[in-house]
Order: structure tokens, then sequence, then C-alpha cells
């Protein structure tokens, strides 16, 4: 049993409460899988594709909002969006770093192997690719254009990272299951801890949203509320951070 005896144990309050079967929640606490990780250190926090493109112009059911992008995840990225302001506000009242990865606009060329499985995502239009009001970034942010999944890949996220002496990622935005899962793997892998407040994602498919935070909390972060979130950002996140401050590049 791991010591941490809560862990992975069905909760109302957990998106994928309900969705994973009690059987397999008890097979992974018997692995001792998903255990927290999180440690006092600087953070930074990852604003994926928070662009008109990911929730459209309003809020609108899903049916109704891929007709104006198809890549809108529409009511579930509207409902994120308040939550993703509250954990922005905390980032910046504590002078830690926001950083806004962005799916770059497509040109005929840019499209790669997503093109090649929704070929939809090539018609977005120029305004798709601007930044939702609500959550924009500010002069002071870093905004990394990326052309696949990862923030990490093929940007110089990595370095920026490094050089604020960073330690701790906390990961909003979109998809669950695409971009975010993609941008939390790398950053597992190149050894930042990972945090991921759960209202401040969200994914088209539901289903696909809560399998993904259950793997996620299992693997590679600390799957918390955006209320948690913001409680461990005062608490643990505020040293040194006069060498963390975020620059537009």
């Amino acid at each position: 049993m791991p010591a941490n005896s809560d862990i992975l144990m069905p909760n109302d309050d957990l998106p994928w409460s309900g969705v994973i079967p009690p059987a397999e929640l008890d097979l992974y606490q018997a692995i001792g899988f998903g255990q927290k990780s999180f440690k006092p250190g600087v953070a930074a926090l990852l604003v994926i594709d928070l662009q008109y493109r990911s929730v459209g112009e309003r809020p609108l059911p899903i049916r109704e909002a891929i007709k104006e992008y198809p890549t809108s995840c529409g009511e579930f990225g509207w409902k994120a969006v308040p939550h993703i302001g509250k954990l922005i506000s905390s980032f910046r009242a504590n002078g830690l770093p926001v950083i806004y990865p962005y799916v770059a606009p497509k040109r005929s060329n840019y499209g790669g192997r997503w093109a090649d499985k929704a070929p939809a995502v090539m018609s977005i239009p120029a305004r798709g690719y601007e930044f939702v009001k609500e959550v924009a970034p500010h002069d002071d942010d870093l905004l990394v254009p990326k052309q696949h999944a990862s923030a990490f890949f093929g940007t110089s996220l990595l370095s920026y990272l490094i050089d604020r002496g960073v330690r701790t990622v906390f990961v909003a935005g979109t998809t669950t299951s695409g971009c975010v899962r993609a941008t939390v793997v790398d950053a597992s892998s190149f050894g930042f801890q990972v945090v991921v407040p759960h209202e401040c994602v969200f994914d088209r498919s539901q289903v696909s949203h809560a399998v993904n935070l259950f793997d996620m909390d299992s693997k590679y972060a600390d799957v918390v509320s955006v209320a948690e979130a913001s409680r461990m950002i005062e608490e643990n996140c505020r040293q040194d951070v006069g060498s963390a401050k975020g620059v537009q590049r």
C-alpha cells in the first residue's frame, strides 16, 4: 500500500470519478502509481493554445461551435476560461512567469501529419489564431509559437525555463488529450515537476479528458483543483521570483 493512502481512490471531485472503474483504481493503487510529487521551488505557468480556434468567439454547445471553427471545444473551453484567468492572476501577483505556447498560423506546407489526420485544421481563418481576450498575454509574458503538440518540441521553451531556474511547470489550456498531455509528458521527461489544475484544462471529448487526467495524475503530474494550485503557488513558489520574471521574445 503506498504511503499516501488516498492516492487514486474514488472521489466525486475528480474528473475521472465514475469513468475509471473501481477495479482499475485499486490496481493502480496496488502498483503504487499516483504519488504526489510537488516540492517547493520557482514555478512557471504554461497557458496552451488559448486562441479563438480552441473555444470559438462565444460560449456555444460544441456541435454549434465547430461550425465556426472545426477545432473548437465550445462550451467546455469557455467553462475553463475563468478558472484559467484566476490562475494567471495568481502567477502574476507572485511575480512568476506566465508563458503562452500557441498554435502558429498554418500555411499550406505547415500541416504535417496532424493535417493528414484532420484536414480541417488547415482552414482556420486568421481571427482564429488570436488569443482569447479574457486570458490574453500581457506585454511581459513569453510567447512560444509551436507547430506540433508539445510546447517543447521545436521551440525555445526548455532553454527559457532553465535560464529562469524554474523547477515546476503548471499547465493550463487545451486539449487535455493532445497538446496538454504532450507538454506534460515532455516536461516530466525533462525533469520538471508538473501540476495540472483540472478545471483549467479542457477537451472536446469528456471521456478522453477524464481518462487523460487520470493517466497524467498516475504517472507524470499532480492533478489538483485550481484552488489547491493557487494555494501551492502562494505558499511554495515565491522564492527567487526576481529571477523568474517573464520576458516576451
